[in-house]
């Protein structure tokens, strides 16, 4: 039983159905429904996170948990029936009002069924789709490869066969239920945390034994009797969210690649993780039904108070239409370094994306000025907030204040940084201070910090440390600078390795020359003020001939990101010569001895 829910029971078809509630009836309405081996527990951390905005309902398919199965099993599981149970609770829980389906494996193949079936339109106001294809949609899948046979069809009939296998298994008789009610349902919870990293908790819950081997009826009731013959009219009366997990074994992406053809009102996003997402992204998973549906329901979003917002007086902005929008929509994502350059143009490409971004900047203005420009290009919310990187307790306070008042952050950019040129001999401690506290110690802070915070939330994340390709090529001219970075690319690759199985990756980014402001702020050690500003400004003439856009760097840090990119050199020399830095040494040292034209 979910802590603080309110239970009853259904009846229909000669069974009943347990159901609970939690939140506000006079609210809209959203219906979580279970998979398989599951029960309604499956939700127990993604339902309390919607009980604020919405009347959450969880029911146990029959059969399974706390409802009661159908006797005889043969014949009780099909979607026809299904769907008199999914009415029955949705008449009962809402009866004035269509309800907002989300549904998990099985529960979104039901779901499929409910959205598209004429006698449920009307009852369903929006579906929610993870991890489970509508049968009918695969029916035809298939007969369009069966009929029209390519080479890349037949591989995507294959890769999804193999994936496949254990639906050949529950077929079988009686096996799956000996398998279940013995060794397997003892090693189930074992086997999730191994190979899915599911924590434990309330969930599987006691009834799993019976709740699988019951649900093995749910494959042969359905599956060969739909996949022969799918219904040709199997068009959504209303709009659908697709979840699809990049990681997930049992689905391949390529399922989904023709659901324009049914679904008219289709938005996709995509989540790196496996297939129980309920389980493991529980925060994801939440944020996404809850966008969605405040979406669909025509809902203002709550304008932010406090002081840190800048939403107030800003527009609503539009629907994201990023071309990753797909994967970043509604992620908080914390840019350092912000105001200006690449940490700017980073943080408007995620808005662009429709995720949430914080902007930081040790400039309250460009901060706040940033933040403002996120909202514009599509952010769904945006903050601005004042930090000095190279300050542990400001960046402390930072963490504090954005984890309070925003969540964990599911990207972090360690942008922030400065310039120094000059000889080894010319450069003075005070000046390796100052670069190293920035461009090293910064990312540290935001490491250490942000991601410890995402490690203790334990549904993976992405950080992401903007070194450059000085990282890799040695100069007389930058030995303060190049040794900061350095430095970031190598601890940059050491968290990857400590971070990986916590699903956290890490990136760094390494650019070479691009047009921002860091050169007419950049320090020349060992000159007078007068040739310091000469120098500036021929550096920055330079980079302005060069004339790399920071959008280029921005679009390749959110690449970076959806690929889970370990190093990502920018711009065609860093790219050149991070390979001559691991193919030829020795003509990257002959390239360190050149003066710069300064």
């Amino acid at each position: 039983m979910l802590e603080g829910a309110r239970e009853r029971r259904v009846r229909t078809g000669g069974i009943e159905l347990c159901v609970a509630e939690l939140g506000d009836p006079g609210r809209p309405t959203v219906v979580l429904v279970h998979g398989y081996p599951d029960s309604k527990e499956v939700w127990s951390e993604v339902a309390p996170r919607l009980t604020d905005r919405f009347h959450v309902v969880l029911y146990d398919v029959r059969g399974h948990g706390r409802s009661t199965a159908p006797r005889p099993l043969r014949g009780g599981f099909t979607l026809e029936k299904l769907t008199d149970d999914f009415l029955a609770v949705a008449d009962a829980v809402s009866p004035d009002r269509p309800v907002h389906l989300v549904g998990h494996d099985w529960g979104s193949v039901q779901g499929w069924e409910f959205v598209t079936a004429a006698r449920a339109k009307g009852r369903v106001a929006s579906f929610t789709s993870m991890s489970g294809p509508s049968l009918d949609h695969f029916g035809h899948w298939i007969g369009r490869r069966v009929k029209r046979p390519t080479p890349r069809r037949i591989g995507q009939l294959l890769g999804q066969g193999a994936r496949s296998w254990y639906v050949y298994l529950l077929h079988t008789p009686v096996v799956p239920e000996l398998a279940w009610r013995g060794p397997l349902g003892k090693r189930w919870p074992g086997i999730l945390r191994r190979l899915e990293q599911v924590p434990g908790g309330d969930y599987p819950t006691s009834s799993l034994s019976a709740d699988a081997a019951h649900g093995a009826w749910l494959y042969r009731d359905n599956v060969r009797a739909r996949l022969r013959r799918p219904r040709p009219d199997a068009y959504a009366h209303a709009p659908v969210q697709l979840v699809t997990p990049l990681h997930d074994p049992f689905l391949s992406e390529r399922l989904y690649d023709e659901l324009e053809r049914w679904v008219p009102r289709l938005t996709r996003r995509t989540l790196p993780a496996g297939h129980w997402i309920p389980r493991t992204r529980p925060d994801r998973v939440a944020a996404l039904i809850d966008d969605f549906v405040t979406s669909v329901e025509g809902c203002t979003a709550s304008v932010d108070g406090g002081a840190t917002s800048v939403k107030d007086g800003v527009p609503e902005a539009p629907v994201a239409a990023g071309a990753y929008a797909d994967r970043f929509a509604g992620q908080l994502v914390l840019v350092t370094g912000a105001g200006s350059g690449i940490g700017r143009a980073t943080a408007l490409a995620f808005a662009a994306a429709g995720a949430r971004v914080v902007a930081v900047d040790r400039d309250a203005g460009t901060a706040a000025r940033t933040a403002e420009l996120c909202l514009r290009a599509g952010a769904a919310r945006a903050w601005a907030q004042t930090a000095d990187v190279s300050d542990e307790q400001a960046m402390d306070k930072l963490a504090a204040t954005v984890a309070a008042e925003y969540g964990v952050v599911d990207v972090l950019v360690n942008n922030a940084g400065i310039g120094l040129a000059g000889s080894f001999l010319d450069t003075t401690p005070e000046d390796w201070r100052k670069v190293l506290d920035v461009n090293l110690w910064g990312v540290i802070h935001g490491c250490r910090l942000f991601g410890g915070q995402m490690a203790a939330r334990g549904q993976g994340g992405h950080i992401v440390n903007v070194a450059s390709a000085a990282a890799y090529q040695p100069s007389r001219a930058l030995p303060a600078y190049s040794t900061s970075k350095a430095a970031v690319l190598m601890l940059s690759q050491c968290l990857r390795a400590e971070l990986a199985g916590q699903g956290i990756g890490v990136t760094a980014v390494c650019p070479g020359f691009v047009n921002t402001g860091i050169t007419s702020a950049a320090r020349f050690a060992g000159v007078d003020a007068e040739e310091e500003n000469r120098r500036r400004r021929r550096s920055a003439r330079l980079y302005g001939l060069r004339n790399y856009p920071p959008e280029k760097v921005a679009d390749a840090i959110l690449r970076a990101v959806a690929r889970d990119r370990a190093v990502v050199p920018v711009t065609p020399e860093a790219r050149g010569m991070y390979a001559l830095s691991r193919f030829t040494p020795r003509v990257m040292r002959a390239f360190a001895r050149l003066k710069p034209p300064l």
